[in-house]
């Protein structure tokens, strides 16, 4: 009987600290990701600093894959906002092994290969003459099994709309191409329900920003 009781107060004990250890987490996590939000955190700096709290939320969370995203999501807006092109290989080579421990712990993940496809249009930036063959065709590939892993994720048809807008003709891209795509990805958005507050949730406005440009 005391080993029962003492069997069931062990078990209610670690109840009580995977719940604490859980709303801790969705603290964390709520507070960081809805700073993403705000057009300020898009600075380097603010970038850095996102990454690096991200990376401590998955080191104390190992079995959790959004914080490994959204550190590669920091880690290649970086790449984006940042003036310094020496600098991108090392940041997407960084977002790619933070995707990888997302992917392990999240298989077959729409988001994940979303991401993927930036890292590799970031590559392509160094230098788009030498490099444009291989990270375009990457970065085509990974929005493919992004849409084949889930055909409603508006991110994919925004990513898609983006390519479309700045490639040029000669390339495949397409002002008209990249309207249609871009209003899909509205009425995707219109229609996504996110899994959680802290599930990924970005690219509606830069959606609605890139739709006025093709028009």
């Amino acid at each position: 009987m005391k080993r029962l009781l003492l069997s069931l107060f062990m078990i209610g004990g670690l109840a009580t600290v995977a719940t604490a250890q859980s709303a801790q987490y969705q603290d964390a996590m709520s507070k960081q990701v809805a700073d993403l939000d705000s057009s300020g955190t898009f600075a380097p700096d603010a970038l850095v600093a996102k990454t690096n709290t991200f990376e401590r939320i998955a080191e104390a969370e190992k079995t959790q894959w959004l914080p490994y995203y959204y550190a590669a999501y920091c880690q290649v807006m970086s790449c984006f906002v940042g003036q310094d092109k020496g600098k991108i290989d090392e940041l997407a080579d960084k977002a790619a092994a933070n995707l990888d421990k997302a992917e392990t712990l999240n298989p077959k993940n729409s988001e994940v290969a979303c991401i993927r496809s930036l890292v590799a249009s970031a590559r392509l930036m160094v230098d788009p003459a030498s490099r444009g063959m291989k990270y375009g065709m990457e970065a085509g590939q990974q929005i493919e099994l992004a849409k084949s892993y889930n055909a409603e994720n508006p991110r994919v048809y925004l990513l898609l709309g983006q390519s479309l807008l700045f490639t040029p003709e000669q390339f495949g891209g397409s002002k008209s191409k990249a309207k249609t795509m871009l209003e899909t990805a509205l009425q995707k958005y219109a229609a996504f329900k996110p899994e959680s507050t802290i599930a990924p949730h970005w690219g509606e406005p830069y959606a609605k920003e890139l739709l006025t440009k093709a028009q």
